[in-house]
């Protein structure tokens, strides 16, 4: 079992130790091919850079920055084909873009776009002709009188303690180990640990600081003794064989670069796979059965919040969605 509440903090003293050094199935490498839209109009280049400029304003998240304004590529690289300005651009043409996006083909995973990521690229496309209508380049908002069907909330699966036993148990490397002490055992976002440095883990202090977290709020999470004994056996005995080119990035790929979605997906699914668990696992899933397995132990709701770094109580109780829930004192 997990233990007792109070071993929440320290989880993987459950777990056997089979880390070791890197095999030839590990999977982590860090390249991901994708479709590249080139536009080639020098007036929606200019936009498209400007809109990115905007978001960063705005305080979006890094993740955000870079995806909407690709989102927004696409659908202009679509829209020049047909040779149209943004000023022409109409309802009908966007409502076509709705269309085309249930029949593409996802270019991260076998099949079609999931509904959650069509509204994102319409979430995108919504806040470029908001942003445009603003700052006076268009006087017409194509896109401000169209109503999209609303993608059916996900509810992910939380693991059961024993499914992360085996996905300790599939682990090959201190770096395998470390991975699921981030995500699990922290509790933290993907982007969270994508941007971890090494002076944001305190081993001497026994915890680990998220310095920009989602909204760019700071926070401290205290280490479980079995996550920084595996944190301190990958920084201080695998770590530098990975030959890392940026010595700050605590979490180094087989290249020598700061691990990424296109490290960390493969090798958890390749984890998954060895494991032999049966449903997919993604990286927020951790996240999510963290969250679940305290709550099942008697933890607050308040306390989750405040470990997960959610805003509103509500977003922790529909994360955890168990049926009946007591709040301790």
């Amino acid at each position: 079992m997990l233990g007792t509440l109070q071993e929440h903090y320290n989880p993987h003293q459950y777990y056997k130790n089979t880390s070791g050094v890197p095999s030839s199935k590990d999977v982590c490498s860090g390249d991901m091919k994708k479709t590249r839209y080139k536009l080639n109009d020098n007036d929606n280049k200019k936009l498209h850079k400007e809109f990115a400029i905007y978001l960063k304003i705005l305080g979006y998240g890094e993740s955000t920055v870079m995806q909407l304004p690709q989102r927004v590529k696409e659908f202009l690289y679509r829209q020049e084909k047909y040779k149209y300005s943004i000023s022409k651009i109409n309802p009908k043409d966007i409502w076509e873009h709705y269309e085309y996006l249930q029949i593409r083909p996802s270019q991260t995973k076998p099949g079609g776009l999931s509904s959650s990521m069509i509204a994102g690229h319409i979430f995108a496309i919504r806040i470029f002709f908001k942003w445009l209508e603003e700052t006076g380049v268009i006087k017409t908002n194509p896109i401000s009188g169209l109503n999209f069907p609303h993608p059916e909330y996900n509810h992910r699966t939380a693991l059961t303690t024993s499914e992360i036993q085996q996905l300790y148990a599939a682990t090959e490397t201190y770096r395998d180990r470390a991975m699921l002490g981030l995500f699990y055992g922290c509790g933290l976002r993907r982007g969270e640990g994508e941007k971890l440095n090494t002076e944001d883990i305190k081993l001497k202090e026994k915890v680990l600081i998220v310095r920009e977290g989602k909204g760019k709020k700071r926070r401290v999470i205290p280490l479980a003794e079995g996550v920084k004994q595996d944190l301190e056996n990958y920084y201080n005995h695998e770590r530098h064989k990975y030959n890392f080119k940026e010595e700050n990035a605590f979490m180094i790929n087989n290249k020598g670069r700061r691990m990424n979605r296109n490290c960390y997906n493969p090798q958890l699914k390749y984890l998954v796979k060895k494991s032999g668990i049966k449903q997919p696992v993604c990286l927020h899933q951790l996240r999510h059965s963290i969250a679940t397995h305290l709550m099942e132990q008697g933890m607050s709701l308040e306390k989750i919040r405040d470990f997960l770094e959610h805003k509103y109580i509500d977003t922790t109780q529909r994360y955890t969605h168990i049926k009946r829930i007591k709040l301790l004192k």
